[in-house]
């Protein structure tokens, strides 16, 4: 079933079970592809709908940090609650290993050198990697491979 029908059929879910706060949360969702959508003239396939949960992910993630250092802990636990309901709608995230093999395969690939081999290196592993682990730290593992690491 495509993540679209997925969203769709949760939705319907928790109206009927009365979870508000999840529906909340699957409303919103839905309402960010839909604008995705409306604002780039597409229909977003299910790749598509991984980069909006990737970016809400992101974006309640700050949100939870700048929260705990306000001691707003009532807001905190929402988007903690947030990010559970997103990260449903995630493919299988791979395991540090996996990423790594993955990252070491690609640098050796683009006979990446250097930190100015970054962006090659970005380009091979982002396809690959993308909604299956944080690319943040996979960046960071790129740069401090290429680093000597």
């Amino acid at each position: 079933m495509a993540l679209r029908e997925q969203l769709n059929e949760d939705i319907k879910a928790a109206m009927k079970a009365r979870e508000q706060d999840k529906l909340a949360a699957l409303r919103l969702l839905l309402s960010e592809v839909k604008r995705r959508e409306v604002d780039e003239r597409i229909t977003l396939d299910d790749a598509g709908v991984v980069a909006v949960v990737e970016k809400m992910l992101k974006q309640r993630k700050d949100s939870i940090s700048q929260f705990e250092k306000a001691a707003r802990q009532d807001l905190v636990d929402k988007e903690k609650f947030e990010v559970g309901v997103l990260e449903g709608y995630l493919p299988q995230q791979l395991t540090q290993a996996e990423v790594d093999a993955i990252v070491a395969d690609a640098i050796a690939s683009t006979g990446a050198s250097s930190a100015a081999d970054m962006g090659k290196v970005m380009g091979v592993v982002k396809p690959k990697l993308a909604g299956r682990a944080d690319m943040g730290k996979v960046s960071a593992l790129i740069k401090a491979k290429l680093a000597g690491g």
